[in-house]
Parts: C-alpha cells; sequence; structure tokens
C-alpha cells in the first residue's frame, strides 16, 4: 500500500507509510509491502537523541533491500531503546525516512516533606534505579522510585508515610519530578510477646534484643522502631543465648508482627521452642593432626560434663584452626560434628581436622597509605614472602603496624593466591588518619581555662614515621618553646633516638597552688634499644639549669627549698641549679592498638636520677595497663602507677619534680592538682615525693558508631594520692571518685570529657564534677 505525502505534490517526492504496513504484519494482517533498495535514510523528530545513536540500532544499511521483516525488527529495536515515545517508518521515494517522538528528559527530582533523610541521600538512591537528572522519563521507572520511598520509611517505622508524584512538563520536551511525602507518625514497639520459654522469663530474653518498647536513649537509638533486619538479629541473638547455655535444639518456630489500624503501635511475637538441655560427654578428634592431639586437645574450651556452649564450642573451632595456622597450614578446615543422645541429654563431638596443604606467603601487599612510605609499614612487618605461613607472625605484623598510631584502622586478610593451590597473600590495608596538626588549646586542661597554646608536631612527617614537633605556649601559667625530634628506626635493627631542646617558664595558677616560677632551660637525648618484639629499653642524658622565684605569697615549702639551692635566709627571692638527668626505662607493649585498644598490657618503669649536677635527687615511676574485652564491643581497662622520689645525701627533694594528683589522667571529680600536702598557711596544694593512681574504665562504643573506635563513652572508678618525701603510702588516704565520660581521637588529638561523683572527699578537698582534657591518653 502507497500513500502520498500531504507536504509533497510531485510523484517524485511519495511516501510509502511502512509503519502502518508493519504494525498490519504484526497483528496477523495480510497488508503488503513492496520492497525496495535504500538509497539514503533520514531521521526526524529528534532533539536531544544524536542521529548517529539512532542509526547504530537501525538493522538496515544504505544498498540493503528495505523489507516487511526489517520494519518490524526496525520499530522493535527503537523502541527497545526506551528514548523514544513512538516510532514511525515512512519511504520517500528510495529514501528510507526514520520518525520519532522523543521522550522527555528528567530535568531535576526534588522531594518536599522529607525530615527522615537527607534529600543528597535519597537523590542518589533514585537515580540508582533509573530516576533522575538527565535521565529519560519513563512511568514505570517513576512508580518503582515512588515503591521505593514507601520501602525505605517502613524500614523506619512510619508506617503512615504517604507519597504524591508530581510530573511537571518543561520546555524542550523536559519534565520536572517532586515526590511529596506526608511522614506520618513513627509506629513505635508497644509489646514484645515471648511465648514458649519455661527455663529463662521474659526479662532476661527481652535484654538479649536489640528491639525494645523503648527507654531514656530512644530517641536516639530508636530502638523501639521495628526493623526487619534488627528483628533477624534479634532471632539470633536469642538463638546463642540458648545455645551457649545447653539448649542444643532450640528452635525459634515462628514470628509475627502486627500493626494497629491507625498505624502507630506494633506488636511482635517470638514463638520459642527450647527443648532440653544438654551436657557434654565427650570429645573426640580424627582427620591428621602431626602427632599434635595432645596439644590440639588443650585448646578444646568444652569439657566433659560442661553443659555444652554453642560459643566456646565455635572459639574452640577457631583456636584449632589458628594453631594449625602457626605451622603454615592456613587453609585448614576444622569442623565439630554432634551426636546427641535425647535420652541421657548429653551431646558428644568428634572435631574432624583437615590441615589442606602447607602454605607459602607469595607477596605481601600494601593498600590506603597515601602518604606513609612503604618502608614504615613494612619495616614493621614480623611475617615473610617466600616463607611458610604463620597466623601468629601475621598477627603481630597488624599490632605492630597498629601501634604505630599512624592508622585510623588496620585491617589484614590472606586470600588464597590465584593459580595456585599452596601460596597465599598477605594483604594489609590501612586508613590514615591526620597527624601533622596545627593545635591551638592542644595541651589546655580545666585548672587553665581558655588559655592560647599553639604547636605544631607531625607525628609522620612526610611519612618517613619520624616525629618532629615544634611547641610554642604563650598563655598566663606556660610559657614555652621546645623543638623535638624521634625517629624510631635511628639503626636498621630498630634502634630509636629522640632528643628535645627546650626553654619553659611555669607560674602554677593561685588556686590550686601557691605562687611561685619556674624557668627551665635544658636538653635531652635518649636511645631505645629493643630487646624483644615487645620490650624495649631506653637510655638517656640531659642538661637542664633550673630557676626558681619566689615572693611573700609562695608556700612555705617553696621557700624553703629555694633557700637549701643557695637562695635568700628568708626565702623570698631567686636562686637557680643545674641538674643532669641519666634515665633508663624498660617498656613492654603488646597493646593490639596505640589509640584505642581493645586487649594486651602496656608496661613501663622510668628511671631518673641526677648523681653529677647539684640537684641530687632520684625518681622512679612504673606504670602498668591492662586491656580485655568483655564482650563484643565492651573493654575493661585497668591501670595502675606508683611513683616515688628521693633525695640523696643533705640536699632536699626539688620540688619541681614532686608529682600532683587530681583531675582528668589522675582522679577526676577533684580539681586539677589539688590532692596531697597542702600549705599550713595559704591552703594550697603542693604536690609530693610519691604518688599512687588506681584507674578503671569500662569502654562502650558511642551508639550508632558501628565498629568506629575513636568515638566512645566510658564509666570510671578512680582512686589516687599524694605524698610527702619518705612518707609511707597509706591506702586509706586514697581519694576516689566514679563518674561517666566520653573519649574522642578527635583531629586535633585524643579528647576527654567527664562528669564524676567524689566518693570519699575530705573537708578542704577542692571538688569539680565536670572536667574535660585535650591531649590526655588513658
Amino acid at each position: 500500500m502507497k500513500l502520498y505525502s500531504d507536504r509533497f505534490a510531485l510523484p517524485s517526492f511519495r511516501r510509502s507509510l511502512i509503519g502502518a504496513a508493519a504494525l498490519a504484519l504484526c497483528s496477523g494482517s495480510a497488508l503488503a509491502l513492496e520492497p525496495f533498495v535504500v538509497k539514503d535514510i533520514r531521521v526526524e523528530g529528534i532533539q536531544r537523541t544524536e542521529a548517529g545513536t539512532v542509526f547504530s540500532y537501525l538493522p538496515v544499511r544504505v544498498g540493503e533491500t528495505f523489507t516487511e521483516d526489517k520494519s518490524i525488527s526496525t520499530i522493535k529495536a527503537l523502541y527497545a531503546t526506551g528514548f523514544f515515545k513512538d516510532v514511525k517508518l515512512e519511504a520517500d521515494g528510495d529514501v528510507l525516512v526514520v520518525l520519532v517522538e522523543e521522550r522527555p528528559a528528567i530535568a531535576k527530582v526534588d522531594f518536599t516533606g522529607t525530615k527522615e533523610f537527607e534529600k543528597d541521600m535519597l537523590v542518589k538512591a533514585l537515580k540508582d534505579i533509573g530516576v533522575g537528572e538527565t535521565k529519560i522519563f519513563d512511568k514505570a521507572s517513576v512508580d518503582r522510585a515512588e515503591q521505593e520511598l514507601k520501602r525505605q520509611y517502613l524500614s523506619r517505622g512510619l508506617y503512615g508515610v504517604k507519597v504524591t508524584t508530581t510530573v511537571t512538563p518543561l520546555e524542550r520536551n523536559r519534565v520536572s519530578i517532586t515526590f511529596a511525602v506526608d511522614e506520618g507518625e513513627v509506629a513505635k514497639i508497644k509489646q514484645i510477646n515471648l511465648v514458649g520459654n519455661k527455663a529463662f522469663s521474659d526479662k532476661e530474653l527481652r535484654d538479649q534484643l536489640a528491639l525494645n518498647t523503648g527507654g531514656w536513649f530512644s530517641w536516639y537509638t530508636k530502638a523501639n522502631q521495628y526493623s526487619k533486619t534488627k528483628l533477624t538479629g534479634d532471632i539470633e541473638s536469642l538463638k546463642s543465648y540458648y545455645l551457649n547455655r545447653g539448649y542444643v535444639e532450640m528452635q525459634v518456630e515462628s514470628t509475627q508482627v502486627s500493626i494497629t489500624p491507625d498505624k502507630k503501635d506494633i506488636y511482635i511475637t517470638i514463638n520459642i521452642v527450647e527443648g532440653e538441655k544438654y551436657k557434654v560427654s565427650d570429645i573426640k578428634f580424627e582427620g591428621e593432626m602431626f602427632g599434635r592431639e595432645d596439644e590440639l586437645r588443650q585448646l578444646v574450651l568444652l569439657r566433659k560434663g560442661d553443659v555444652y556452649s554453642g560459643e566456646r564450642l565455635t572459639a574452640t573451632n577457631k583456636l584449632i584452626q589458628d594453631r594449625l595456622a602457626t605451622f603454615g597450614y592456613a587453609f585448614a578446615n576444622v569442623n565439630a560434628n554432634p551426636d546427641i543422645d535425647r535420652e541421657k541429654r548429653e551431646v558428644g563431638f568428634t572435631f574432624f581436622v583437615d590441615p589442606g596443604k602447607r602454605a607459602y606467603v607469595r607477596h605481601m601487599n600494601i593498600a590506603g597509605n597515601t602518604t606513609t612510605r612503604d618502608e614504615v609499614i613494612r619495616r614493621e612487618f614480623r611475617q615473610f614472602e617466600s616463607s611458610w605461613y604463620d597466623a601468629n607472625r601475621v598477627k603481630l605484623t597488624r599490632d605492630r603496624v597498629d601501634r604505630l598510631g599512624y592508622f585510623k584502622d588496620v585491617t589484614i586478610d590472606t586470600p588464597e593466591a590465584q593459580g595456585t593451590s599452596d601460596q597465599v597473600d598477605v594483604n594489609l590495608t590501612v586508613v590514615e588518619k591526620p597527624t601533622g596538626n596545627f593545635q591551638i588549646g592542644g595541651a589546655f586542661s580545666q585548672a587553665e581555662k581558655f588559655t592560647f597554646s599553639a604547636s605544631i608536631q607531625q607525628a609522620n612527617f612526610a611519612g618517613s614515621g619520624n616525629t618532629v614537633g615544634i611547641e610554642l605556649n604563650t598563655s598566663k601559667y606556660n610559657r614555652s618553646i621546645a623543638f623535638s625530634h624521634t625517629n624510631p628506626y635511628f639503626t636498621d635493627d630498630g634502634v630509636s633516638r629522640s632528643y628535645e631542646v627546650y626553654l619553659r617558664t611555669y607560674r602554677p595558677p593561685a588556686i590550686n597552688i601557691g605562687g611561685y616560677s619556674i624557668r627551665q632551660t635544658g636538653g635531652r637525648i635518649s636511645f631505645g634499644v629493643p630487646f624483644s618484639e615487645v620490650d624495649t629499653v631506653f637510655f638517656g642524658i640531659g642538661l637542664e639549669h633550673s630557676q626558681v622565684e619566689t615572693d611573700s605569697s609562695s608556700p612555705t615549702f617553696w621557700r624553703t627549698y629555694l633557700r637549701s639551692i643557695g637562695g635568700p635566709a628568708n626565702g623570698i627571692g631567686t636562686a637557680s641549679a643545674n641538674s643532669v638527668p641519666l634515665t633508663v626505662a624498660w617498656q613492654r607493649d603488646s597493646r593490639d592498638s596505640a589509640l584505642t585498644p581493645t586487649i594486651g598490657q602496656y608496661q613501663r618503669v622510668n628511671l631518673e636520677a641526677d648523681f653529677i649536677g647539684e640537684s641530687k635527687y632520684g625518681r622512679a615511676v612504673y606504670e602498668y595497663q591492662w586491656f580485655r574485652p568483655l564482650f563484643s564491643k565492651v573493654t575493661l581497662a585497668l591501670k595502675g602507677e606508683i611513683g616515688l622520689g628521693r633525695s640523696f645525701g643533705k640536699k632536699q627533694y626539688p620540688v619541681f619534680k614532686n608529682f600532683y594528683a587530681g583531675g582528668i589522667g589522675s582522679v577526676r571529680g577533684y580539681e586539677s592538682s589539688s590532692l596531697g600536702m597542702l600549705d599550713p598557711l595559704s591552703r594550697d596544694a603542693l604536690g609530693g615525693a610519691s604518688r599512687l593512681l588506681i584507674n578503671s574504665e569500662l569502654q562502650m562504643p558511642f551508639p550508632g558508631q558501628g565498629q568506629d573506635r575513636s568515638l566512645r563513652w566510658f564509666g570510671f572508678l578512680d582512686g589516687g594520692q599524694v605524698y610527702r618525701e619518705r612518707e609511707k603510702m597509706r591506702i586509706s588516704e586514697l581519694r576516689f571518685s566514679t563518674g561517666l565520660g566520653i573519649s574522642w581521637i578527635s583531629p586535633v588529638g585524643p579528647l576527654k570529657l567527664s562528669y564524676a561523683k567524689p566518693l570519699n572527699a575530705k573537708p578542704g578537698d577542692r571538688l569539680e564534677r565536670f572536667q574535660f582534657q585535650m591531649g590526655a591518653g588513658f
């Protein structure tokens, strides 16, 4: 069938409506089409789409014969692109004319009424499913986007949400899409019912659930808002609770979630089948153990007669795998098969050990270090390429890199090397954190309020691993200028070298300590020699000139010291002393992280003495820290410190070497440096030649932080006191406090805030319940 176009009067411009023929053929009609050889192809109706794009989809080319079959396939191909709302084909003589009507493009996607989600997040999410700026408008995709929006709100407990979509045509064949959201009220969990539990009370089981009916922190945790994902996790938590207490066959039979007609309250019912409580009857081993069965048996955390525990069984499997991995069997497989005796209510286990092939390390790879040089990280490696795989050395490698303090996170994985069956790659990935900072107020404390101090310190200078610092402090109480440098690998064997030169003036705040000032000029140098993977011994020497100035408000104790070093007889004036302190220290650090440890110990003994100079004193400090995870994300941290100072001969112990206690870092809840000996007249704190501190913290991740340990909150119990020279340390004189706090590894250094309640304050003690400090560790 041939039709003449209304646009052309001459027979030479005849146009055949091939599209009509094609549609007729598709419907089974016997409409005929006369084939012709295509001399040219012309595209009409396009506005944004390039003609070349249309040509690329056409199944016909110039010089080919155009037939009915090609007409059908052409229309199908162009429709399939999604670019066009209508497609027609015409013949203009021997020219194939393709007439298209484009679908509109999306010029803008907007949202109104959204409070629960950030708009940017919604824009990105919808763009991923085809609804976004520059995308082709498709009604089906918009409908899917609307349903996805509703689904996201339902996941947040907003079951009354309503979404209205408006499509507004714009010039140049474009549209604007607006999603108007009425979020409604959040549906809260009204009740959680537990059915079938007999061994444990409802309260015990509800304590295992992340979902609850609400509490003080529900506004933040949203634990009273239903989530299918959370409910799935809660079911697993219930199963683990039962399995860890002997209920091998416990099952959650079903769960029902219902919502009230007003979509405000949610009721959850969990149906439990407890089964019987089982004890362990026997433990057996089978498989290849290389004659180490007795050694592996010692790793089993379950014993005959114990109540079955799924957690301890899983931990046993891992311990055996890890032990085999220390011999190079990186792919060891350990399975514990149960043998249940329902009559006796006992369960036995057979551990099937398959060590697999012994593995070598092919490559040690590092990723994520954009600033730190590879050699700085690689020199901490204790697992080496082309050697047997050793799980202990791999873990030690991770811990040593983390203890550098340059990284926010350090992870390590050991995938099988592709194309091999006996090699692994060790991939260490780090997330760098800022190690060079210009700090303002980085060393301020509560006692000094908001005084100005500044320092530039690069803990990983130019990625070299060296620490370079310049300190400048112009506060009212502390004035200092200092330069320091530490090279942790001064020699290839890991001997470190540190030196510092400084000029410091200290005038303590009158609210704590009577008026006086100390001006110290000097320098020091020390070397650290590693004796094992965790032990280092330090040797150092310094030269220091100390000038002490007192006035009439100075404590009697200070005026007495001034006279002892050659000052005026009345103790008011200026005197100086030179000292040559020699230092020896031993440090053992087995913590998994220097900034946010969760397991391990830290010990340090520091001895300082001046035999050569004029001060003639000795000072010893022992510090011990202990970290252990109590639960998956809760860490118990303990710290103890003993400091002792003594003078030699007839000299008086240098008062500027006194210890102080009170405030963050010692005993929270008491003013900084306020504990201990007081001046009998001014009642100002003088510190002491000895100190005893006891600290404990229960550290937990801040809600919503996931695995990030840089922000944590903690409960604490502190105790401490300072004593006069040669005074006996009496536990009864310790001051104690307890409270809560927040710890944050901020970009400008560690920050701690605490609220404390003193437990045994005495009359005259200066109390300070809220305290903060920047630049403080545990």
